[in-house]
């Protein structure tokens, strides 16, 4: 993703600062610009692949900028932060097109979960097909039924309550279930429960009063209002601390929230969806997590396999992946050779889909060729315990025999390289060079 071009139109110095100095280190090309009018100068004399902008913009608001870039750009993805966004904003700005809003403050860290969970999805997205906006790339049984359970259930009211191991994608079957509900038109908010101190994540979900505690400069709606009548994603929510599950609790009881320093319940109307990657049975036990509550959110459970249980979709993803990173990295990778694919197939990938992504993303830019080779899926020490385990499978002979056969089958893998060899045994290329003097010497005396 490194050199994407991004416009950012953003009046308040200090957020700019921030948002510049982070996307400029993760190797964004950063455009700034304070005010509506200039933005849509900017789009029409140049090329962006993401426009961030405030609502409240001098000369031209956010809204209107969004129609105006709509009209000469339908594919440009837009997301929308603002301090002061209200319910009715954010609903009509997804309803235009907005690839999503953000409230304020942005630390360090959500500009982070920004950039991993928005950008590199928005730059991707193909908005020429609107039914692969959140599309799942399967071919196993066992996910196909899990897809027909979401469609099936996605009109319901009732809570849902994702686990799976980290990686396996539960974020995007939240979103999938979403776009196929009758709240799809609705906004769809996703908080991150593991990346927000307690203190912040309460505010975050249930807005405060100004005044409330110090820094509550002026009132700030949560993310369950910015949510009404749409749907609400709590990330691995086993991280929230067992106070504010009392909380959220009440509030899927009862269907109202209390902003901190509030004096009257507020009414909200939001489909919750639940993740976490964690035993949420043993965090129970441990008396880490509330039993009434999980008994609240698990009215519909769904978890989801691991990379390693649904392994007929590796060449799928994997050939998915060189597809999304040509189109991003403008590269013309035709494929995978079969022993690439045969490698891919025995790594363990304890990373799921997600490191299956970055290994390929990695693959695509390495490649020199028109597909991609063992030799371009990198050193990584997964790769090369898979790739050990493997020179190793021979038939039962002595020590040294097994040895000399264990090196020439690491030569014949790697063409004669033996750089490569060396760093696949384990040994230095001087050892490698001295045990091949060895045996010519025996063959030579024989």
């Amino acid at each position: 993703m490194r050199g994407k071009k991004i416009l950012l139109v953003e009046s308040d110095a200090t957020d700019r600062s921030l948002m510049v100095d982070r996307f400029n280190q993760l190797g964004y090309q950063v455009s700034v610009v304070g005010d509506g009018l200039r933005a849509f100068e900017k789009i029409a004399g140049d090329h962006y692949d993401l426009v961030m902008t405030e609502l409240n913009l001098p000369h031209m608001g956010g809204i209107d900028l969004l129609k105006k870039i709509k009209k000469v750009n339908e594919s440009l993805p837009i997301i929308f932060i603002s301090a002061q966004a209200g319910v009715t904003e954010a609903v009509e700005a997804m309803k235009l097109g907005a690839y999503d809003f953000i409230v304020k403050p942005l630390t360090v860290e959500m500009i982070e979960i920004i950039r991993s969970q928005l950008f590199d999805r928005a730059i991707a997205l193909d908005r020429g097909k609107p039914e692969a906006k959140f599309a799942i790339i399967t071919e196993n049984a066992k996910m196909n039924r899990l897809l027909q359970e979401a469609r099936e259930i996605a009109h319901s009211q009732a809570a849902i309550f994702i686990q799976g191991e980290s990686g396996t994608g539960k974020e995007l079957f939240a979103r999938y279930i979403h776009n196929y509900s009758n709240r799809k038109d609705r906004p769809f908010v996703a908080i991150n429960c593991s990346a927000l101190p307690e203190t912040l994540l309460e505010s975050e979900l249930f807005g405060h009063e100004k005044g409330s505690f110090t820094g509550a400069m002026s009132r700030k709606k949560g993310k369950f209002e910015l949510a009404n009548h749409g749907t609400m994603l709590l990330d691995e929510i086993s991280e929230m601390n067992i106070q504010l599950q009392s909380k959220l609790l009440r509030v899927l009881q009862e269907r109202e929230i209390d902003r901190i320093g509030g004096t009257a319940p507020i009414p909200v109307d939001v489909r919750i969806i639940a993740t976490t990657n964690t035993d949420i049975e043993k965090q129970i036990r441990d008396g880490k997590f509330r039993e009434d509550l999980y008994y609240r959110l698990n009215v519909i459970p769904f978890h989801l396999p691991p990379l390693k249980d649904k392994r007929d979709d590796m060449p799928l993803l994997a050939r998915h992946f060189v597809e999304k990173y040509n189109r991003l990295d403008k590269r013309n990778v035709k494929g995978l050779t079969e022993a690439a694919v045969d490698l891919l197939m025995q790594m363990p990938w304890k990373g799921n889909v997600r490191e299956l992504e970055n290994v390929m993303e990695r693959a695509v830019l390495m490649c020199k060729g028109d597909f991609i080779d063992e030799k371009d899926l990198g050193s990584h020490e997964k790769m090369r315990a898979v790739e050990t385990a493997r020179l190793t499978t021979v038939p039962s002979v002595s020590l040294k025999e097994m040895e000399k056969k264990v090196i020439f089958h690491a030569l014949d893998q790697t063409n004669g390289n033996r750089t490569r060899a060396a760093d696949i045994l384990g040994i230095s290329v001087r050892t490698l060079r001295n045990k091949l003097n060895e045996y010519r010497e025996k063959m030579e005396a024989q």
